[in-house]
């Protein structure tokens, strides 16, 4: 072996193997989960922890009581992460004690999404009037008029709502606020 710095195994060619080779990083998707819960106190934080316990972070969650009579609440989590770790928050999800099912919405050929948000622009003159245009476009409603500001409520789904914030950040944008993504599935069947 020469003494030389390229001899370093960092500096050396690529293989020219026939056989092909993985990039070595697994590839990273977004995923919609669904968790059906027992509403009662802890779970929010019981099905939190776990996800924030593997190291991922949760893009958008929403939480509601969607059956009063048995005391049921639906948990949508937005996360990221390779098809091995989303499996196994899944997996991991369905065995704690008050989670009754997971869904995974992305999975799901016949979910629907949709998130909502308040979006405050302001502005006068020509931007305000290029604001109506484009909030006309996307159907957004304007729900608080002023002299100087609107606040719009937009509804779609994530890539929508984030198309219309960015197009509002050159006219004004003040600030917003996200609900995050709901999802159910179309049809007469029940989650």
């Amino acid at each position: 072996m020469s003494d030389t710095p390229n001899d370093t195994p960092d500096n050396m060619a690529p293989s020219q193997s026939v056989y092909p080779v993985s990039s070595g990083d697994p590839a990273i998707y977004e995923c919609i989960l669904a968790a059906i819960v027992d509403n009662e106190p802890g779970v929010l934080a019981r099905v939190v922890g776990l996800i924030s316990a593997r190291g991922y972070n949760i893009e958008s969650l929403t939480v509601a009581e969607t059956d009063v009579m048995k005391h049921r609440s639906r948990i949508t989590i937005v996360t990221s992460g390779t098809a091995t770790k989303i499996s196994q928050i899944k997996a991991q999800l369905e065995r704690l004690v008050p989670v009754r099912r997971v869904i995974d919405v992305t999975a799901e050929s016949d979910a629907i999404e949709r998130e909502l948000a308040l979006v405050k622009v302001e502005g006068s003159g020509e931007q305000r009037l290029e604001a109506m245009r484009v909030a006309d476009i996307f159907r957004a409603r304007p729900i608080d008029i002023t002299h100087n500001s609107f606040v719009f409520e937009v509804t779609g789904t994530r890539d929508k709502v984030n198309a219309f914030i960015d197009l509002m950040r050159p006219l004004g944008l003040v600030e917003n606020s996200r609900t995050g993504v709901l999802s159910i599935r179309r049809g007469a069947e029940a989650n």
